[in-house]
């Protein structure tokens, strides 16, 4: 009595055994691909699923978009520039099947084609062109890994270089370049700046040609602004000189009008036969 008990636990716990190793869970975000005897039998989609214990193998497969950093690579660029680039790929499985039959181990493969996919393509490149076409090398580095990963049942969505480091002496060099490619636009807008202001002052000297107060205007507006500073030295400018001769002119031709015309005109002289001096003429000044 005592043995049969025995087996029938044992049996209840083999049994028990077996629906636990029966009974798989594929998670939503995953796929599954059951074999049986080694043989394939054909993807599983997500949900509770059940195999035949010791007899089918399920592999579980993410179907998630898979984040892989490509360590800093060693580049020499087209003109001879030692450089170190490193990025960032995104892929995700589309064929669960293929990523398992096909390669035995995809993330080990996809890091490795794009270290050197990554050196290829920015080896054919200028520095320049590395620098500023970062989009174009992305897609020429997306481009080559989703041919050779079409055939695991891989897709890469996106490759984007994340940071080049360069040599200290073409730091230097490149500051240099920034620099004084800083003073060459400055020098132009500088020099666009005085040909807008001489052609501001051509005009202004064509008015104040056709306007001459316009110039004394000018001139007392400058005293006034030197005036501003509390300057005890005044600079008269020659023009504002010549205007004060002049005034002075005008005012003593004023002066000298005036006195002419209130000066009482002279009695008019006039001459008497004198008997004394034998008829000749004597001048009479009138005392009045």
């Amino acid at each position: 009595m005592e043995t049969l008990i025995f087996l029938i636990v044992i049996v209840a716990l083999l049994v028990v055994v077996a629906i636990a190793m029966a009974i798989k869970v594929v998670k939503q975000f995953e796929q599954g691909v059951l074999f049986r005897f080694g043989r394939l039998v054909g993807p599983r989609s997500p949900g509770l699923r059940f195999i035949v214990p010791f007899v089918d193998v399920l592999h579980r497969v993410s179907l998630r978009i898979v984040t892989m950093p490509i360590q800093s690579q060693g580049i020499i660029t087209r003109d001879n520039v030692s450089v170190d680039v490193s990025a960032v790929a995104y892929f995700r499985v589309v064929d669960a099947v293929k990523s398992v039959i096909a390669i035995e181990n995809v993330h080990d493969a996809i890091n490795q084609i794009a270290q050197t996919t990554l050196r290829k393509v920015v080896g054919q490149h200028t520095l320049d062109e590395t620098l500023s076409e970062t989009d174009r090398i992305n897609l020429d580095i997306r481009e080559i890994l989703d041919v050779a990963t079409v055939e695991w049942g891989v897709e890469v969505t996106l490759v984007e270089l994340k940071d080049i480091q360069l040599p200290d002496s073409m730091k230097r060099a490149m500051a240099r370049q920034a620099e004084a490619e800083r003073e060459k636009r400055a020098k132009i807008i500088n020099a666009q700046g005085e040909s807008l202001a001489a052609a501001a002052l051509g005009e202004a000297s064509d008015i104040m040609m056709d306007h001459p107060l316009a110039l004394q205007l000018r001139n007392l507006q400058s005293l006034v602004e030197i005036g501003v500073d509390k300057n005890t030295t005044v600079v008269f400018p020659a023009p504002l000189m010549s205007t004060i001769g002049e005034l002075g002119s005008f005012l003593a031709r004023e002066t000298a009008a005036a006195g002419s015309a209130t000066t009482p005109p002279a009695k008019p002289v006039t001459t008497s036969p004198d008997p004394v001096l034998n008829g000749a003429p004597m001048a009479v000044r009138s005392t009045a």
